[in-house]
């Protein structure tokens, strides 16, 4: 015979079964023993594209801020007392961590960036997600899938940029959205650094950033290379193109750099 226990006759089974060996014990420490606490969820919204669930926008600070209270994590940028960017060269910065992406306190919905590769992948993993291997990612890129899309997007056209037909609604070095970054004045060699996620237009399958403000790493590459997509603020619109197949060490850490997650749904 089938018998639907509540929750209070389920506490109180529980509560006697722990109480025979420990008779101190009180019914609410019973019952806090057997609820195990919920994990915390990531900040990201999200999307689903095919078989897919789709980070709307990029990785943000305040969600690894979560990751890094529950599991003591610091980053490699961290340890080294600060990570890189390009300017005549290589150039590492002092204090510019995922938390301080150009050397001063973020808010929560900036990109997070300054990050690697494995401490991407590891992000995405704890909240049960992954990075997107690279086919993955360019049709949620290029590719208008949506059933009903917004204007002026047509279900089944492959766009030249992540934006569309144009890439002016995206964040780059010139040539896009002319919007200004948050880098403090004179901190940068080169452009201005990025921007809020969801700052800019939405573009194919409702993705925000697929191109410009940071790069995306994703699964796929050669050997200890790991593919970035999508170009940032550093560079212009030409390297947003989906022929545009750049590789990074997959212990690269820069300013311009970041990530975002996707989770396998049942087809």
């Amino acid at each position: 015979m089938k018998t639907n226990m509540t929750k209070i006759q389920l506490s109180l089974i529980a509560f006697m079964v722990m109480n025979a060996t420990n008779p101190n014990l009180g019914i609410k420490e019973a019952q806090a023993q057997t609820q195990k606490p919920s994990k915390p969820q990531a900040l990201e919204k999200t999307t689903r594209i095919a078989s897919l669930e789709w980070d709307l926008h990029e990785v943000t600070i305040g969600t690894v801020k979560i990751y890094a209270k529950q599991t003591g994590f610091v980053s490699a940028g961290e340890k080294a007392g600060g990570s890189n960017i390009y300017e005549a060269g290589w150039t590492q910065k002092k204090g510019w961590t995922w938390l301080q992406p150009f050397g001063v306190p973020a808010k929560d919905n900036e990109p997070a960036v300054h990050l690697n590769f494995d401490e991407a992948q590891a992000i995405c993993q704890f909240f049960g997600k992954r990075l997107p291997k690279d086919s993955e990612w360019t049709a949620a890129a290029f590719l208008e899938q949506r059933t009903s899309p917004t204007q002026p997007f047509v279900k089944g056209k492959r766009y030249t940029y992540a934006n569309g037909d144009t890439p002016r609604n995206s964040h780059c070095l010139n040539g896009c959205a002319g919007l200004k970054g948050l880098a403090p004045a004179n901190s940068l060699w080169r452009g201005t650094g990025h921007v809020e996620v969801m700052t800019t237009q939405a573009g194919v399958n409702g993705l925000y950033d697929m191109g410009g403000n940071v790069w995306e790493w994703v699964d796929d590459g050669p050997g200890n290379e790991r593919i970035t997509r999508g170009a940032s603020w550093w560079y212009g619109p030409e390297n947003q193109v989906e022929s545009n197949v750049a590789t990074k060490p997959r212990n690269t850490m820069v300013a311009y750099v970041g990530f975002r997650c996707v989770k396998d749904l049942p087809k």
